[in-house]
């Protein structure tokens, strides 16, 4: 008897335990706050070109709804010293104050991408950026942690820009370079961030 009352606090105290857990690990996920939601709400016709005709060469883009998701699609040329398209949101505030990722749901060519962020409002200003790889055809869900956004200016690398501030984040963006040329083809369904 008693060792069947023993099994039975045991078992109880193992349930209660996992139980505890479980509230826990709930309690701790992190909230999703949506950014951009292109399944639901069509918005891509606010987005904005900027390929790198602003420096001579001739790779083109394009960022259109699609239902379901939008695209950003087009080919990149390495003519004329050029190898980059991009497309970028309006600004606007963004109130992304404590985010500490953000997350993409795409599908991909198999190509490299990338998401970048700006915290000025000039049309030539720096943007951090962080690169996330696509398998052809699948859609994926891509976390990139704020942390891992390194700030750059025309390709190159600032050394004496702070650190990604999410409260100043006032545009959002892709882009595809490091001489992926040829044509490409990202469908995104939605872009949220992570607190």
């Amino acid at each position: 008897m008693k060792n069947a009352a023993s099994a039975y606090a045991l078992r109880i105290g193992y349930i209660s335990a996992v139980l505890l857990l479980l509230g826990q690990v709930a309690f701790s996920a992190p909230s999703m706050k949506t950014v951009f939601d292109f399944e639901s709400s069509p918005n891509a016709a606010s987005w904005q070109i900027v390929n790198d005709d602003v420096m001579g060469g001739i790779s083109r883009s394009s960022f259109t709804q699609t239902p379901g998701a939008a695209v950003f699609q087009g080919e990149v040329s390495l003519e004329n010293n050029g190898g980059f398209a991009s497309v970028r949101s309006a600004p606007m505030a963004h109130q992304l104050s404590g985010t500490k990722a953000l997350v993409v749901r795409v599908r991909g060519d198999g190509k490299r991408y990338k998401l970048t962020l700006r915290t000025e409002s000039g049309f030539d200003s720096p943007i951090y950026q962080c690169a996330f790889s696509t398998r052809a055809g699948v859609w994926e869900e891509h976390r990139l942690p704020l942390r891992q956004f390194v700030p750059t200016f025309r390709g190159r690398v600032l050394s004496n820009r702070p650190p990604l501030d999410p409260a100043a984040i006032g545009s959002v963006g892709f882009m595809i370079s490091d001489k992926q040329q040829g044509p490409f083809r990202l469908e995104v369904a939605w872009i949220k961030a992570e607190q």
